[in-house]
């Protein structure tokens, strides 16, 4: 866990996962923290680098302080943390409170999104005379003294059947956290509500609900899809108001395959030049893809439009293979056949998270198969480049 400074106050965040893969923003419930996503992380981290953080007064985030919380402070927080993973544009994820993050991003900051998946949320949720009442008595009776009465609505009756420890691991976690910051965000919901703000957006949405969610029912998030210009919704049977935490492994399958890249019909319409270019910026980052673009001629323009489309449109954007294997075989052919490229990749292994092991592999492959000469100069770039330690 790390901690950043956001406009005074100690946020504490996890960023996981090769730099040189699309980054995921994951926003926990109210009353819960980061941990809910731990389930999910080995499902995404091949092919994505995730970042998950803390609401405030929330885990190991700071309490949030005098002032009232806006679901614009809290799309703040997590674009704050986006900028600080270095990612223009991002994929985002969020369940119940999460959800509304992700409303507020969609109706002001849709440029930066990739994809939104939002679950078991609302554009209204609740009422504003629930969320005072829940408020006061937090600030009266405290968390801890109210997660038993709070906790079992997060979860459908056969979750906790399966797994008895599951209701007082959470109320411990809810019982942890800030009165006054758990307070005021209940007042945030209370009044907020983002009808007539959501349609029209450029941003591909998923909604998910859970069939057996007391919080936010079937209907709430029926409404929602209808503010999201009938957003495709599935509700998940037998699932209540968690399902990173109850199913993990069909959340994890659903949410992949929203921030898939749709390719369409590559052998007929080819890949379209936003995509890979997208794929390019991520894997060989932002400043080099900008300094190529600055130095092309109208002799060259029209080449590196062609490579942006087919390398990175159809072959790199492609996820039949991990961006992580696509670098070994990548560095593997320009090492054998000695290309000027191979500076690059080497690079951008590192980027991507290629272990020392890895590489060593990769060029001794090169070695018996392509020729030792070959590998020995692609060892001897690789060390140039950083790779390897003084041998003891």
């Amino acid at each position: 866990m790390a901690f950043l400074n956001i406009k005074g106050r100690s946020v504490a965040y996890r960023l996981l996962g090769a730099e040189a893969n699309p980054l995921v923003v994951l926003a926990h419930p109210l009353g819960m923290s980061q941990a809910v996503w731990d389930d999910v992380l080995p499902a995404l981290l091949p092919r994505y680098r995730v970042l998950t953080w803390d609401l405030p007064g929330h885990g190991a985030s700071q309490a949030w302080g005098e002032a009232a919380i806006a679901p614009s402070d809290l799309a703040a927080e997590a674009l704050a943390l986006a900028d600080h993973a270095g990612a223009e544009r991002f994929h985002f994820a969020g369940t119940s409170i999460g959800g509304v993050v992700g409303q507020q991003l969609i109706a002001e900051h849709a440029e930066r999104l990739l994809s939104a998946t939002l679950t078991n949320t609302g554009a209204v949720i609740g009422t504003a005379e629930l969320w005072s009442t829940r408020a006061g008595r937090i600030r009266e009776e405290g968390l801890a003294a109210m997660a038993e009465e709070i906790v079992p609505r997060w979860f459908a009756p056969a979750c906790f059947e399966a797994e008895p420890a599951l209701k007082a691991g959470w109320c411990t976690q809810m019982g942890r956290g800030d009165d006054d910051s758990y307070a005021r965000l209940c007042e945030m919901l209370g009044s907020h509500a983002f009808t007539g703000k959501l349609s029209g957006k450029p941003v591909k949405v998923q909604l998910l609900g859970g069939s057996e969610d007391l919080a936010t029912p079937p209907a709430t998030l029926e409404a929602l899809a209808a503010e999201l210009d009938d957003a495709p919704l599935e509700i998940l049977e037998g699932v209540g108001h968690v399902p990173s935490v109850e199913v993990p492994g069909l959340f994890a399958e659903k949410l992949l395959a929203v921030m898939a890249v749709d390719l369409g019909d590559v052998g007929n319409q080819g890949v379209d030049y936003a995509t890979g270019l997208e794929t390019r910026k991520q894997v060989l980052g932002e400043a080099h893809v900008a300094r190529s673009t600055e130095n092309a001629t109208s002799l060259d323009a029209p080449f590196q439009q062609m490579i942006t489309r087919l390398a990175w449109g159809e072959l790199w954007s492609n996820e039949d293979l991990t961006r992580r294997e696509r670098s070994m075989i990548t560095t593997g052919i320009l090492a054998a056949l000695g290309r000027e490229e191979l500076t690059l990749h080497l690079k951008t292994a590192k980027r991507i998270g290629l272990s020392e092991a890895e590489l060593r592999q990769v060029l001794m492959h090169v070695a018996i198969y392509g020729g030792v000469p070959a590998a020995n100069h692609a060892f001897a770039l690789a060390k140039e480049l950083g790779w390897g330690e003084a041998a003891r």
